[in-house]
């Protein structure tokens, strides 16, 4: 169980927050009532003091398939991830501007934090495009020109491809007066080396781009992520009773709710509400979802290349073939593991002479540092405490963005993106 403290904080911040009138709450401190990183990564924001945005069901959301890559073949068992999911809602009128959502890590563009967006920005008269993470098993398959995800300047081309691709499909007689972008998380990041591109090539020439929680290196986020497995109680090698436990309760879950609850974004409120896991176990449930993640990439990163990390190279799974063995290994594969054994052996032809400390130093926003440092239309929103980013990273921010950076005191990692403070400032960012 959560400790008494914790609990007493969460319930008498609420009911203070929900009792002030929305003038002090512009006026005065902040009031996101979770001020554990942990809980407030695992819960969000609770539901009285989201903002209040249209239902789902009440905007136009549409989700589509579109071909990126005409002369594909999938390989047998991936055959259902030919054409590239992604979520569109167009406006009424003909002329409008458009925004483009790019979700984080191993999320999907239905997931409920782009949902969320879609709505808020939706609302304010967009024409909304959504797309999932690169790392999605279903971007890998059906638009990643390599397979193999987490290079920022090739995912940064996958993604503008699928933008072009994705617009042009869903647009219809509809028009665009303008481009604009949101990311969050592992998508913030993306959406930064994606404004990066256009700044160049034009086609989108983005009015204005906000990165949400993003990491300053992917391979120091990556690490944090995959070291809170460690707090598993009895360590990693009671790794499977953890999982199983966890699965337990989720499969509960699904079976009794029927939601389509995704790994990446609803699944940690799913298990917390459910378990009520100790304090120790917070860290470790964080990391469980995404190991899940991670494996799912890992495991369609490895068919679609043949590389031989999971299953053996040359050998084809056809589309009866239970995927259970490959996927129990698969999460017990850390990303960091991934990233020395198959990723950078991978990419490293391409960069002869390079140290692989060099590579991974290319993988973050130092690579670009000077760009974003000029561009003046590109935002960040971020929080002091965000578990995934190494101690000092969040003084990045306002080092290289200035007053285009808002940071707040606490909110961990994307828990209080809901938070009607949050959003209004999202919203605000683009007036």
């Amino acid at each position: 169980m959560l400790s008494r403290s914790i609990r007493r904080g969460v319930v008498v911040a609420i009911a203070l927050l929900i009792a002030a009138p929305l003038s002090a709450l512009a006026q005065g401190d902040y009031r996101y009532p979770i001020v554990d990183r942990w809980v407030s990564t695992v819960v969000g924001t609770p539901s009285q003091i989201k903002a209040p945005l249209p239902p789902a069901d009440s905007i136009p959301l549409r989700k589509r398939r579109v071909t990126v890559f005409p002369d594909r073949d999938m390989p047998e068992a991936l055959w259902y991830d030919g054409k590239m999911l992604y979520t569109v809602a167009l406006q009424k009128q003909d002329a409008a501007p458009v925004m483009f959502l790019i979700a984080g890590t191993g999320a999907s563009h239905n997931g409920s934090k782009n949902l969320m967006m879609a709505r808020a920005f939706y609302e304010q008269g967009y024409h909304v495009v959504s797309l999932s993470s690169p790392t999605w098993p279903n971007f890998v398959g059906s638009a990643s020109s390599t397979g193999v995800p987490g290079h920022v300047f090739k995912d940064a081309e996958d993604l503008y491809r699928a933008m072009e691709v994705a617009w042009n499909d869903a647009r219809g007689r509809r028009t665009a007066t303008s481009y604009s972008l949101v990311g969050y998380s592992l998508g913030g990041l993306n959406a930064a080396f994606v404004a990066h591109l256009d700044s160049q090539r034009k086609t989108f020439d983005f009015e204005r781009v906000l990165l949400i929680n993003p990491p300053v290196n992917l391979y120091n986020s990556i690490s944090l992520l995959d070291r809170m497995i460690k707090n598993i109680p009895g360590g990693e090698d009671n790794f499977d009773v953890f999982f199983n436990d966890v699965m337990r309760v989720f499969s509960d879950i699904y079976k009794r709710e029927q939601d389509d609850v995704g790994f990446s974004d609803d699944f940690l409120v799913k298990v917390f509400q459910a378990r009520q896991p100790k304090d120790e176990e917070l860290a470790a449930l964080i990391g469980l979802a995404f190991r899940m993640s991670s494996g799912s990439m890992i495991f369609t990163t490895d068919v679609i290349t043949d590389y031989g990390f999971i299953k053996p190279k040359g050998y084809t799974i056809d589309m009866y073939e239970s995927l259970t063995p490959y996927r129990q290994v698969a999460y017990r594969i850390g990303f960091t593991d991934f990233y020395h054994e198959f990723f950078y052996p991978f990419y490293a032809d391409e960069y002869p002479g390079m140290s692989r400390d060099d590579f991974i130093e290319t993988m973050g926003l130092s690579s670009i540092t000077d760009f974003l440092r000029e561009a003046d239309n590109i935002f960040v929103m971020h929080n002091m405490d965000d578990v995934i980013l190494a101690p000092g990273e969040i003084n990045y921010f306002p080092a290289v963005f200035g007053d285009r950076a808002k940071i707040y005191p606490w909110g961990g990692h994307l828990g209080n993106m809901e938070y009607i403070e949050n959003v209004a400032h999202m919203v605000g960012v683009f007036k």
